[in-house]
């Protein structure tokens, strides 16, 4: 019989099939925790063990190896009992109602980045979905979610699950993950899950009991890599293989946003990603959707997003935190640690024409000359004004609220949904979320709890920071990082919600927004003014946006001429809680004199 993949599967009018892989064991057995059972297991090539036995949704089980450890399934489903507990049974079987679904082209991804246990007071899947319809009307066509791999307590960002296959319990399980995402679907919204494949958190981990899923050849930031090459590779390949493609295919995922895969090491002849790649173009075929990988990158690397065929490793696309250094700093972010790199509206201009910020010149912060150039399309690169990392790895995790006045967030947003990128919301920033989002665990080691404290002082030396961090482990700093949605109804956050849906809906409308040919757009940056002029274009259509991010009015002329130039937005309009509405109609060229902190938008044809 195929081995699907690790863990307990229910094969039609047959007994469960369990698969676990443990190479260097002498025994391995299967325990049913209600009557204590242990059943023997068969062993077979590479160090699998089987069995076929008849098991039910609910049973709770563990495995035993070389007849003394104990422990739960490292492809565990459910950990109901949390991640020092047994493992509980679940058949992914699902009464899906999302046949028709397709995906949403990539180019069309308009995404919004979830934390499900603070977007809602409940912290579940089910309360989420009680959201989509308010997504939906803001225009968002895809949400990323967070982590949602089994961690320790309730309370984490999600970085230091343990069980990747299994869905953490405390959020509602598997089966109300699949709900939701049918939910989505329903509503013409794609999802994409952040999925952690470079290393594991520290409570929990009992991946090493079972086999060598890890390697000192090499080290990342959280200690030995994941055993892409070295001996025994191919199990640990096997595994992390078949979760993704279990996120599609039992979960209808429409794309996964891979972590931190610089971290992921790999000298293999075929990388992983590489490979995963293959594997899901394959089920692709298979069920006639696209499925789509998502990188987190520290490398201005192409080989990453490159083709196969080119020689890449063919994921669709990437993050890019260079264009949110540039942006913040552009809107004053004091130049410390790895900001100190960028120059404000020179970097910013640069990554919208280049994408890179640093392709190949010096980085005086790294000390060396960094990157290489792309002229990788503009869908392969993903921008955003904030993000779970760059909010809450801020000592006191100060959203943009709390850092730039009202006029420079309506500036930051527009500077973000003009680029010729994939554009990326961090949930709440859209109606001006004041509540900060904090790091959070929930770790019951008390010796690993101060171990984290301990660790983000250390990391906030960095930007020489005074004071002292919110007690990462304390439920407070949870609660306190909660979305508020009754401001949505208060002002001025109902008309920054209204501004937000109107800078959508026109990169969806306008032809030259939502094109996204880097090819046909042209950036001058006004230095001295700290203002540049971003024009977009797609065939007769011409859309100039006005960025200025100083605090004094700036005079502007646009050297490009048009029978009648209309203006799409204005975010110093009084519409929009500005001071000054700028004219309807300009006849032939453009010359104004721009507001402090703000954009302005001209089109010639609308």
């Amino acid at each position: 019989m195929e081995l699907r993949k690790p863990g307990v599967t229910f094969i039609e009018n047959n007994p469960s099939q369990v698969v676990l892989w443990v190479p260097e064991a002498s025994s391995a057995g299967f325990v049913l925790m209600e009557d204590g059972q242990r059943i023997p297991m068969i062993p077979g090539e590479y160090g699998y063990w089987t069995l076929e036995h008849p098991l039910s949704p609910g049973d709770r089980y563990q495995f035993i190896i070389n007849g003394e450890k104990t422990l739960p399934d490292p492809a565990s489903l459910s950990q109901p009992e949390g991640v020092h507990g047994p493992s509980e049974v679940v058949d992914l079987t699902f009464d899906w109602t999302d046949t028709h679904w397709k995906n949403v082209p990539l180019a069309d991804y308009i995404i919004y980045e979830v934390h499900t246990g603070t977007f809602t007071d409940e912290g579940t899947f089910a309360a989420m979905e009680e959201k989509l319809d308010y997504l939906v009307s803001l225009g968002i066509t895809a949400i990323e979610m967070m982590p949602v791999a089994q961690f320790p307590g309730d309370r984490n960002w999600g970085y230091d699950g343990v069980f990747p296959y299994c869905v953490q319990h405390s959020y509602g399980g598997a089966k109300a993950l699949q709900q939701l995402v049918d939910t989505c679907h329903s509503k013409g919204l794609a999802v994409i899950l952040d999925v952690v494949y470079n290393h594991l958190g520290p409570e929990g981990n009992y991946l090493g009991e079972f086999a060598p899923y890890f390697t000192d050849k090499y080290h990342t930031p959280w200690g030995s890599a994941i055993n892409f090459d070295d001996a025994w590779c191919d199990g640990v390949r096997k595994y992390y293989l078949e979760n993704a493609l279990m996120w599609f295919r039992d979960f209808h995922i429409d794309a996964l946003r891979l972590d931190a895969v610089h971290a992921i090491k790999d000298l293999s002849p075929l990388h992983v990603l590489q490979e995963m790649r293959q594997q899901a173009d394959a089920l692709s075929i298979q069920t006639g959707r696209p499925y789509y990988l998502i990188a987190e990158l520290d490398l201005n690397d192409t080989r990453f997003i490159n083709p196969q065929e080119k020689g890449g490793f063919g994921l669709h696309t990437q993050w890019i935190d260079e264009f949110h250094h540039a942006l913040r700093v552009s809107a004053g972010q004091e130049r410390s640690s790895y900001y100190a790199d960028f120059d404000g509206v020179v970097s910013l201009s640069k990554a919208y024409r280049d994408a890179y910020v640093f392709n190949g010149i010096y980085s005086e912060h790294r000390k060396k000359k960094f990157g290489m150039p792309t002229d990788n399309l503009g869908e392969q690169f993903i921008v955003f004004s904030q993000n779970h990392d760059q909010v809450g790895n801020r000592m006191l995790g100060e959203r943009t609220s709390a850092l730039v006045s009202y006029e420079m967030q309506k500036l930051m947003a527009g500077a973000v949904l003009v680029s010729p990128y994939l554009p990326m919301l961090f949930m709440g920033e859209e109606y001006g979320e004041s509540n900060p989002f904090l790091y959070f665990v929930s770790h019951t080691d008390p010796e690993l709890a101060e171990a984290v404290r301990q660790g983000r002082k250390n990391e906030f030396s960095a930007f020489h920071i005074e004071g002292e961090a919110p007690d990462p482990v304390a439920e407070k700093t949870f609660v306190d990082s909660r979305l508020q949605w009754g401001l949505i109804q208060k002002e001025p956050h109902q008309t920054m919600l209204r501004y937000y849906r109107r800078l959508i809906d026109i990169r969806k409308r306008q032809a030259a927004l939502h094109m996204l040919n880097r090819k046909d757009s042209t950036v001058e940056c006004l230095e001295n003014q700290r203002t540049i002029i971003l024009l977009r274009q797609h065939k007769m259509q011409d859309v100039v946006c006005l960025l200025n991010f100083s605090k004094e009015p700036q005079h502007v002329h646009v050297n490009l001429y048009a029978a009648v130039w209309h203006k799409l937005i204005a975010s110093s309009d009084e519409q929009w809680g500005g001071a000054v509405d700028f004219p309807d109609t300009i006849a032939e060229e453009i010359t104004l004199e721009l507001a402090p902190e703000s954009i302005t938008i001209y089109t010639n044809d609308l």
